[in-house]
């Protein structure tokens, strides 16, 4: 057997529960929404069961109805009953729900979630769910089994939970006080069949996974079901007659009176009259070469932001750099025998040439083991000390008598004092997101030795953190409702404070940092997480001179910080509070966004083990830069953890990027080529043009992706077709800048044609009128094929060339281990090969014959 699914597709939740709860054997394939599996049907329809004797099943619950029968476990009438139910009334509409014609009778769940993926509203989706879910709370409350039927689970169980899953999942989704049925959703949702297939088919994105699937499946009429197929595409927003108008005007007056293009003159500096955004991605250390993860998680992710603000007119500055004191960079140097100062020069260079080869543009990338550095931190503290906002006290400290030094927060582990997680570092439990003094750690290490530390007093410096508490929180109420601040972040923050504030230590013992300018700490440091955030301040200010223009400027000036989850509270609390008390009109974050993590394959990305891809490594791949952003910005780990695939990196690039977007725009500049010699043809719209035109107008508004049906004739749709075409590149361009850069290029596009359509509020205009000529088209994209990512896999995965040692440190015969070595040099070639690399070894220089 053959089972067929799609990535974003709910249906296939169902079935891959019901796969893994039967352990029924069966092949597995992932194919495109458009893919045709079932010869006979006149459209793609999926989940699909190919059976042993060639015939298909696909419908979902027939196929988990098959999937427990052929396991033993034969539907039963009460099985039925709920299945059918599932079809029959959760599948419908109350037809009391609205009063217009429009909304009656469509499918409920298929409804609710068009309103939650593609137009935010959640509250009319759990109107549109209230009924079936009412009656669903009514029906388990009167039964005694923890499941739908009986003790154990059954596939009506599978069933009507995959159905209920994407939308009682959904952070937002307020289905109400429904006990029984979130008792019953958790239990059935613990299997770890359930877990397993609903990240397989979403990823860990919710319902933001959905949005292609949804797209391409819109919402229509059980009955009564309107004869004009263009309405029921259209259900997720009806076009009225005026905005077809109104759009078809704008589209056909093209770039007139559109701005200019302007060029980023530096410094960059507030203005009167513009949105002046101040953007920074969280610093990161300069100890090591950052990996997916990382690159994701701050500078990636705020990359695309800072490119999107650009392209709207914003007047966007954006910094970053690394962050280079403390005990990471001390213990890097000893470990490969340099200074502090030479390791934080090595490693910078190592980023600054990551983040350029993908393409993060920023304005500046400093560093924090500057003058300025110093200069603006001892005058922040200055000013807390003044403000006594700053407490001295003795304190119980990890010292590792093995390393002979006391220990930073993050170079010791233990077992977290609240909620038992085994990994919780020093200051802060990944797991719980409480906050930690060292000292609390059960079973505490030393990350360098392993050794046991011991406790030792020592005097230090604290952020009398209660006393800005008040403060805290006004400020906090007002930045987090009024600003967009991810629903991570706000957990997170609202953790701390929920057991109230306490004083935290700002110095350390250590030699690489920040001097503490006090006479009786002069022999001690500033903390990193009280000195590393100030960065963007003197990273600023080694930019321009004129930095308090963007710093001391909050009336003018909004804030943008993007970073992984685990830096939230130093920069919603703790950094907030030093700018607080510190009273001298500092810009505080308007807007924090932050990231889940971001997994390899299987396991965590690990240096020393050589599993993952790291920063320096993605570019030997071959793999140009535009399809790694696009693959990590499609995982971007918005409300849980996801992990990097390689196979489904292949799968996308050779899917959405290759068949979809780089067929599109090549078929559209090919059409002009060939049969309109080279120029646009002229357009004569008639009204299904014009609705297209509104159409794409209103999902630029949007900014979702383009239409995926279109209705073509010959001229006026090649036309239309490239000018699409040309507005992709414009919404590609944050995300994919070179691919973006390639498709104006073969084009010929007015080089101010990607602002235009944006900084307009989102509208679609005719950027290659009748006559433009366009370039000469090419491919965009190339096919990742099996051979090249499986050599990948293995190269990344940790496990080259173990064997051949293991082999050697037996002291094996010769032979065996010649052999060995032979596999292993004809893998390097087959890489090689598919990275289009010469697989030969180059001759070595100067040597003799």
């Amino acid at each position: 057997m053959k089972l067929y699914i799609a990535d974003g597709n709910p249906h296939c939740i169902k079935v891959l529960a019901a796969l893994d709860l039967t352990g029924v054997k069966c092949d597995i394939e992932t194919v495109s929404h458009e893919e045709k599996v079932v010869p006979h049907l006149s459209h793609p329809v999926l989940p699909v069961l190919l059976l042993p004797g060639g015939q298909h099943l696909f419908s979902p619950n027939s196929i988990c109805q098959y999937l427990f029968d052929v396991s033993g476990q034969a539907a039963t009438d009460a099985t039925n009953q709920w299945l059918e139910w599932e079809a029959t009334h959760l599948q419908v509409i109350n037809d009391e729900y609205d009063n217009t014609d429009y909304y009656k009778n469509l499918p409920a769940v298929l409804q609710s979630l068009h309103m939650v993926a593609l137009q935010g509203k959640r509250a009319e989706a759990a109107a549109v769910m209230k009924e079936p879910l009412n009656w669903l709370e009514q029906n388990l409350s009167k039964k005694n089994t923890p499941f739908l039927i009986a003790e154990a689970v059954s596939v009506a169980d599978v069933v009507l939970w995959a159905a209920l899953y994407p939308l009682i999942s959904d952070s937002g989704f307020d289905a109400g006080e429904l006990r029984t049925v979130h008792g019953w959703f958790d239990r059935v949702g613990d299997l770890a069949a359930c877990q397993t297939a609903a990240h397989k088919v979403l990823h860990g994105k919710g319902v933001e996974a959905l949005k292609t699937f949804l797209q391409k499946h819109p919402v229509t009429h059980h009955r009564d079901s309107p004869t004009n197929n263009t309405e029921a595409e259209d259900a997720e927003h009806v076009m009225t007659v005026e905005e077809i108008e109104e759009a078809a005007q704008v589209w056909s007056a093209g770039l007139k009176g559109s701005p200019a293009s302007t060029e980023r003159k530096h410094p960059i500096l507030p203005q009167e009259g513009k949105r002046n955004v101040l953007l920074t991605s969280a610093l990161p250390y300069v100890n090591n070469v950052p990996h997916l993860g990382n690159i994701i998680g701050c500078v990636l992710s705020a990359d695309v932001f800072a490119r999107y603000g650009r392209l709207r007119g914003w007047n966007l500055l954006f910094v970053c750099g690394t962050d280079e004191y403390g005990t990471a960079t001390e213990n890097k140097a000893r470990e490969e025998g340099l200074t502090p100062q030479e390791i934080c020069d090595k490693y910078h260079a190592i980023h600054a040439a990551i983040y350029q080869w993908f393409q993060i543009d920023f304005d500046f990338f400093g560093r924090t083991t500057t003058e300025r550095q110093t200069e603006i931190a001892q005058d922040i503290f200055w000013r807390l000390h003044e403000r006594d906002f700053l407490l001295e006290d003795t304190v119980e400290q990890l010292r590792c008598e093995s390393c002979q030094r006391f220990l930073a927060d993050r170079f010791v582990e233990g077992e977290c004092p609240h909620c038992r997680y085994p990994e919780a570092r020093g200051d802060q439990c990944d797991k719980c997101g409480r906050l930690i003094n060292a000292v609390e750690l059960r079973n505490p290490q030393c990350k360098v030795c392993k050794q046991t530390p011991v406790i030792r007093s020592s005097k230090h410096l604290f952020l009398n953190l209660p006393k800005l508490e008040d403060e805290l929180e006004q400020w906090l109420n007002k930045s987090t409702s009024a600003g967009d601040w991810t629903g991570n972040a706000k957990h997170i923050t609202r953790s701390w404070l929920r057991d109230g504030l306490k004083p935290r230590c700002i110095t350390r013992d250590l030699q690489w940092g920040t001097p503490v300018p006090h006479e009786d700490f002069k022999e001690k440091v500033f903390y990193v997480w009280f000195d590393a955030p100030i960065g963007y301040l003197s990273i600023t200010a080694n930019y321009t001179d004129q930095w308090e223009k963007w710093w001391k400027n909050p009336q003018q000036v909004e804030l943008y910080n993007f970073m992984a989850k685990d830096n939230v509270p130093f920069h919603s609390v703790v950094f907030p509070c030093s700018l607080l008390g510190a009273q001298d009109n500092y810009t505080l974050v308007n807007h924090l966004i932050a990231t889940e993590y971001l997994n390899y394959e299987d396991t965590k990305f690990s240096k020393s083990r050589g599993v993952g891809v790291f920063g320096d490594m993605a570019k030997d791949t071959g793999i140009p830069s535009d399809v790694w952003r696009f693959y990590l910005l499609y995982l971007r780990p918005e409300g849980q953890d996801s992990a990097f695939s390689w196979s489904d990196m292949a799968l996308k690039n050779n899917s959405e990027l290759l068949n979809n977007l780089g067929n599109f725009i090549n078929r559209a500049g090919m059409f002009v080529s060939k049969f309109f010699d080279g120029h646009v043809p002229e357009m004569l719209l008639n009204e299904d043009d014009k609705r297209l035109i509104a159409q794409v107008c209103w999902e630029l508004k949007q900014y979702i992706q383009l239409l995926d049906k279109v209705r073509q004739r010959a001229g006026t749709v090649t036309g239309v077709s490239v000018n699409v075409a040309c507005l992709l590149s414009a919404v590609l361009e944050p995300y994919m800048p070179t691919v973006s850069h390639t498709i104006r290029e073969q084009l010929q596009a007015p080089p101010t044609c990607a602002g235009a359509m944006l900084q307009a509020a989102g509208t679609f205009i005719c950027t290659l009128p009748a006559g433009h000529r366009i370039g000469t088209v090419s491919p965009l994209f190339q096919k990742l094929e099996n051979e090249q990512i499986e050599a990948l896999r293995k190269r990344f995965g940790g496990q080259q060339g173990i064997k051949v040692r293991g082999l050697k440190t037996q002291k094996a015969e010769k032979s065996i281990i010649d052999e060995e070595v032979k596999k292993l040099l004809e893998l390097k070639k087959q890489l090689s090969l598919a990275e289009g690399k010469n697989p030969e070894p180059a001759a070595q220089k100067g040597k003799k014959k």
